[in-house]
């Protein structure tokens, strides 16, 4: 079976997109929100990232081409931004820390 013809791979694949879809809308309003909401934002966008690398590293580890072909189409979209998978991940990482720092500074 090719990886993407598995069920789990397209039913997980349709939750991330659809949950970062959603978070992306919510986040738009981040400013709004109170100091409770900021914390739950974040909190999800944590668990996000990480459904996120998890999903990736299948990617990685599987021995389908289109799977390995994804993953190097990934790496020369954030190439040309000068960015690996692994700097996008630690990015996202170092702006939630951030994004708890601030609120810590809030309470």
């Amino acid at each position: 079976m090719a990886f993407f013809d598995s069920e789990i791979v397209q039913d997980e694949a349709k939750r991330l997109f659809g949950d970062y879809q959603q978070l992306m809308q919510l986040g738009g309003e981040y400013g709004k929100f109170d100091r409770e909401g900021k914390k739950l934002f974040i909190d999800r966008m944590e668990e996000l990232m990480d459904r996120y690398r998890v999903f990736m590293k299948r990617f990685e580890l599987s021995e389908d081409f289109q799977a390995k072909l994804t993953v190097e189409q990934l790496r020369t979209q954030l190439g040309q931004f000068g960015m690996t998978p692994e700097q996008m991940f630690e990015q996202m990482h170092h702006t939630l820390e951030r994004m708890k720092s601030e609120l810590d500074k809030e309470a």
